[in-house]
């Protein structure tokens, strides 16, 4: 983290706690995000992610003209659910990832901006549950929001540079996972989980050998992945780790050295963050490409 952006998260804070200790107001849903309009006539497009199957609730400060909703693609969402402020989105299998679909509403009152639009983006594995839009001049509550969230990204970056600099300083092999707490006298526990583990999807690529692993602070799944011959070569970018009780371990590494060509075996390894309580039960690890075209999804991933 620079210390340009440091000090403009400080400047943040500053002003947000100034303005909660002049006047307290309603708190926003916790992890909600927050979309403020401006009343110019120029308007850049909010972009939203949504997913297959998942539900995305916008909510308004203003009410909508209902039957002014305009929703690209909308025969292909199952769900599109408009209320007096809010609209409920829950797109098909029908879509794609990468592909965008453009919505637009209208308010109600006649006052600037008389309408909006966001661009809605397909991601294959992650939707964003809750928006709330706001309209015109901001209130104390959007001060409110944005020290809570410049707060929590202070600390995301501090944390993460602490642990880039305990890497960076640490020594490589045995010696560095000992310096780093990543090892205790009990050792790095390993597990050959091929005969468990169950592919859901992902016509092309299989898997033909999966190891599961376990540190002090967190797991690893290793992957040799077969791509089918013909097909185009494979370069995973992100995954997810989800357990059936709907616990999502946070993803910090996925690592593939170079991309596998079609008709030939390469390797997979992704790592997170976890801790022995938080990994009991079977998880599902979910893959992707860059533009999240082709996925490929393993079930019943088990660690020691």
């Amino acid at each position: 983290m620079s210390s340009s952006s440091f000090v403009v998260l400080l400047g943040l804070l500053f002003v947000a706690e100034t303005a909660v200790a002049q006047s307290e107001g309603s708190a926003s849903v916790p992890g909600a995000r927050r979309i403020e309009l401006s009343p110019d006539d120029v308007q850049v497009a909010p972009e939203i992610g949504i997913s297959s199957g998942l539900s995305t609730a916008l909510f308004f400060d203003s009410d909508l003209m209902r039957d002014s909703v305009e929703l690209e693609g909308r025969d292909r969402f199952a769900l599109v659910d408009v209320g007096q402020a809010t609209i409920r989105l829950v797109p098909s299998s029908r879509v794609a990832p990468g592909e965008r679909f453009r919505l637009v509403v209208r308010f109600r009152d006649g006052a600037a901006p008389l309408s909006a639009f966001f661009l809605l983006r397909i991601h294959p594995a992650k939707a964003e549950s809750l928006i709330e839009v706001y309209r015109g001049k901001r209130t104390i509550e959007t001060y409110q929001q944005e020290a809570r969230e410049a707060h929590a990204e202070l600390l995301r970056c501090q944390n993460e540079n602490a642990r880039l600099m305990a890497e960076h300083d640490a020594p490589g092999g045995l010696a560095g996972l000992i310096s780093t707490g990543g090892m205790d006298e009990r050792g790095v526990a390993g597990q050959v989980v091929t005969l468990e583990f169950s592919q859901v999807s992902g016509s092309d690529l299989t898997a033909s050998y999966i190891t599961s692993y376990r540190s002090t602070t967190g797991v690893a799944v290793d992957i040799k992945l077969d791509v089918k011959a013909g097909a185009q070569p494979w370069l995973a970018k992100g995954a997810t780790l989800k357990g059936k009780a709907g616990v999502e371990l946070k993803v910090i590494r996925v690592w593939q050295r170079m991309p596998i060509p079609g008709g030939n075996v390469g390797r997979v390894v992704v790592e997170a963050e976890a801790s022995p309580e938080t990994t009991r039960g079977p998880f599902s690890l979910k893959l992707w490409e860059e533009d999240g075209r082709r996925t490929v999804v393993f079930g019943n991933v088990m660690f020691p």
